[in-house]
């Protein structure tokens, strides 16, 4: 055996040159979009197939970052390999063609070539060229053949085939046989075109002669170069049997199923012998060459003919075997026939389709649009027919679609938007089912978690924060938490709170609160006053961390609760230069006469700015009383001989809050018989200038009162002038007569400014009279303004507010129009920033007669 091989550098040039005349015209081979070449067997490692880059289009330079790769199944082998530098494909281990497809015909590979970036899929199909690897061998090396001596001429007489694994031309192509005097070679051709050996009687035997003759077998392949394999047949010439078995027919088909179990019945076969006796009994057995395959799936009893069936089948392995059978009697120079058994499997449905995950790209983007490939999915039935016919599909309700893109190959893409807030992460099933009787399926699960993308803006939980924070806080206390949502997850998730920027009173928004960006807890930067601010109201902005950031604004407010951190303070009366302040009462006073009103105010509001009034100490009393909603000073009853002529009081002022804060005000009042014209202490509406500079809001007090008496006097000024101008027009020099005295230009207003007191119409004995201008514009209907001024620029004060008539000319006293015991307080208001803590109209100053 083995006989006309080769050197190895012969062979490989002749595979070189083999492989440059078959595979050039297929290389480029189209089958319905699909690569076709072809490469001879046993090339060595790194052998070169095809240029796949250039055959397909493909930019060489993007294969390796666009993963370019040869998809297979788990466990097969890898033949073939591309180089992602150059795009070629070559032979990565040696391909046995006989090994890689046991059956004959034409050999092929089935590649999957996957290409991401977009994602691409072809195929391409690589035939297997045979090469002339294999020599004809015998099933034995020295076959014996016993020939009875009574052989007619042109008996022939079967002998083993040889076999070659290669296919076509490089398969046994004839025999030949040493030569010799009595036998010569006939070759025979099968149905399958496969070749065997008769030999032919072409002389008589002779055993007493020769009893043995030796003759040399060859059989030749038709490859290139030639192989031939060689076995030695010994002919022993028997005495005469003359009679061999025969069958009743050449050749037998039958079908099995493949699912057929161990021991059923494949065929009976009968062979018949006209001899007698142990020339016409019959053995039957496989034919020396039968395959090894063949023996261990089926048996033959030798005294029945039963074919068993001994081993499983599997038509997805093979689907037709051929068995060579012989029956040889058991006489003397036994001569076997032999008979061909074709045993054609059905197939059965019992492989389930296998579902393969070939690329898969997770997780998907929520935002991704709908036809983006999530995975490519192959599906494989190794059964035929209807049972071998797939179809895949996905689970109801998600959003995703499976397209055929190959046969048995599909892409998995989305049908519609995604949304990770409302389905984070996605269980597909895909079923591959068959066509089957009764069909099988197969299920695979596919986890595609879908990916967050900052689609979603925070938001706070309220739609607005009203916040109550009581005044005089410690700065940095905490006075409130924001908090805000956001349905994305990650950093996308993450929230940093501020505070937009804004001012508050002229000042920034910052210089009153903060914020922690990360837990939303907000601060007082400083101690807040209700007496200067009650409320204010800030932006607060929640952002996210996403890409581009996304953010929501809320508005707080905040509301200073008051506490009663301020005492009340005595407006009314004051004390003159530091001393304690003085009235004076005339004894003739009745119950209920009116000494004066203690006026106080408070800074707070509420319950905190509403003032009591009693009398908290006193030289008798029984003799005055204090209102407690009013502050008005009564007496009680008359005086009495006995009442002492200076009486000291002490009020006390308190507010309603809690704690309650308290002032007082001490009183001298002096009990006269008749009335002084003086100054009452209960008309200075003065601040002492403790409470002035206590706190901006007296000073506020202050600068109103000011300005409001320096515009007042400007105008009284102004008409006086106007008028004394008129007057001296209108009587041409006359000098002023008290009784229309307008005025008189030797007076001038107090340097100390407006002021309002008790004021008398006569003036004291020794005094100079007052004069008057009567000012008919700038007061209400009906009214006149008098403005008199005393002699004394000291005591000289303003009057408002009396009805003045025009004289007519049947009066002739004018001192009609003022009584002498009638006296006159007046009371200014003061205009104030915080009108919640003004006094009650009950509670100012108001005009007294004596």
């Amino acid at each position: 055996m083995g006989a006309g091989a080769g050197s190895g550098r012969g062979q490989l040039f002749l595979r070189s040159l083999l492989f440059l005349l078959l595979a050039g015209p297929l290389a480029r081979h189209p089958a319905r979009g699909q690569l076709r070449y072809a490469v001879p067997e046993e090339l060595e490692h790194g052998a070169f197939v095809a240029n796949l880059g250039e055959d397909l289009g493909l930019d060489v330079s993007t294969l390796s970052a666009r993963r370019f790769r040869i998809v297979s199944r788990a466990g097969a082998r890898q033949h073939l390999e591309v180089n992602l530098e150059n795009g070629i494909l070559f032979v990565n281990e040696r391909i046995d063609r006989e090994e890689v497809c046991e059956a004959g015909g034409t050999c092929l590979l089935h590649l999957q070539l996957l290409v991401e970036s977009p994602l691409e899929l072809y195929r391409v199909e690589v035939e297997v060229l045979d090469i002339n690897d294999h020599a004809p061998t015998f099933p034995w090396q020295e076959y014996v053949l016993e020939v009875a001596e009574s052989a007619v001429l042109g008996a022939r007489f079967p002998l083993e085939s040889a076999q070659d694994p290669d296919v076509g031309t490089n398969s046994v192509h004839t025999y030949r046989l040493s030569p010799n005097g009595f036998f010569s070679l006939e070759v025979q051709t099968r149905s399958d075109a496969s070749k065997f050996a008769e030999l032919v009687l072409e002389r008589a035997l002779d055993r007493e002669q020769q009893r043995v003759h030796r003759v040399l077998l060859t059989a030749l392949d038709g490859g290139v170069p030639e192989r031939s394999g060689t076995a030695h047949i010994l002919v022993t010439v028997l005495d005469a049997n003359d009679n061999v078995p025969a069958f009743d027919q050449p050749s037998y088909g039958v079908s099995l199923p493949e699912d057929a179990p161990a021991g059923t019945l494949v065929i009976q076969l009968n062979a018949t012998d006209l001899d007698e006796g142990p020339n016409g009994e019959i053995e039957y057995s496989f034919s020396g060459h039968a395959p090894p395959r063949v023996r261990e799936l089926f048996h033959v009893e030798p005294r029945s003919g039963q074919v068993l069936l001994k081993g499983r089948l599997d038509y997805e392995r093979a689907s037709l075997h051929e068995l060579y059978v012989q029956a040889k009697d058991r006489g003397p120079s036994a001569v076997a026939v032999h008979c061909r058994v074709l045993v054609h499997l059905l197939d059965v449905n019992d492989n389930a389709p296998e579902v393969t995950l070939t690329s898969v790209s997770t997780p998907v983007l929520e935002d991704a649009p709908p036809g983006t490939v999530i995975a490519v999915i192959s599906v494989l039935d190794r059964d035929s027919g209807d049972n071998g016919r797939v179809s895949c599909e996905v689970s109801p309700n998600v959003p995703f679609e499976l397209r055929s893109s190959f046969r048995n190959y599909y892409t998995l893409v989305t049908t519609q938007a995604l949304d990770r807030e409302v389905v984070p992460e996605y269980n597909v099933s895909i079923t591959a089912r068959d066509m089957g009787s009764p069909a099988l399926l197969t299920r695979s699960t596919l986890t595609i978690p879908v990916s967050d993308v900052n689609d979603n803006a925070p938001h706070f939980l309220q739609p607005s924060y009203s916040v109550y924070v009581m005044e005089n806080n410690a700065p940095g206390a905490s006075i409130c938490s924001v908090s805000a949502l956001d349905p994305d997850c990650q950093q996308n998730a993450y929230l940093s709170y501020s505070i937009a920027d804004g001012h508050i009173h002229g000042m920034p928004v910052g210089t009153y609160v903060s914020i922690n960006s990360d837990s939303g807890h907000m601060y007082a930067l400083r101690s807040l006053d209700y007496e200067q601010i009650r409320s204010f109201q800030i932006q607060v902005q929640a952002q996210d961390a996403g890409f581009p950031p996304l953010s929501a604004n809320v508005t707080v407010h905040i509301f200073v609760l008051d506490q009663n951190d301020n005492a009340p303070v005595i407006v009314s009366p004051m004390p003159r230069n530091g001393s304690v302040a003085t009235e004076l009462v005339p004894r003739s006073a009745r119950p209920g006469y009116l000494v004066g009103t203690v006026s106080a105010v408070d800074a707070d509001a509420g319950l905190n700015s509403r003032l009591s009034y009693q009398l908290l100490q006193a030289t008798d009393f029984t003799l005055f009383s204090v209102a407690p909603d009013t502050g008005e000073l009564r007496t009680l009853r008359s005086f009495l001989e006995q009442d002492a002529s200076r009486q000291q009081l002490v009020v006390q002022v308190r507010d309603g809050g809690q704690p309650a804060l308290s002032a007082t005000v001490s009183l001298l009042l002096s009990v006269v018989e008749t009335m002084p014209q003086t100054l009452s202490d209960f008309s200075e509406f003065s601040l002492p200038p403790e409470v002035s500079s206590s706190s901006p809001l007296t000073l506020y007090l202050l600068v109103s009162l000011g300005s409001i008496s320096f515009t007042f006097l400007l105008a009284i000024l102004i008409l006086t002038a106007i008028r004394c101008r008129g007057e001296r027009r209108s009587r041409q020099g006359n000098s002023c007569s008290p009784p229309r005295c307008h005025c008189c230009p030797g007076s001038r207003p107090s340097s100390d400014g407006l002021k309002t007191s008790n004021l008398t119409a006569q003036p004291p004995a020794g005094s100079a009279a007052a004069t008057c201008l009567d000012v008919p514009a700038g007061g209400p209907p009906g009214y006149c303004y008098k403005v008199c001024l005393g002699p004394e620029s000291a005591q000289s004060d303003f009057m408002f507010l009396k009805p003045c008539t025009p004289l007519r000319n049947n009066e002739k006293d004018p001192g009609k129009r003022s009584r002498p015991e009638q006296h006159l307080q007046v009371s200014k208001e003061a205009k104030q920033p915080n009108t919640d803590w003004l006094p009650p109209s009950t509670q100012r100053p108001a005009l007294k007669r004596y």
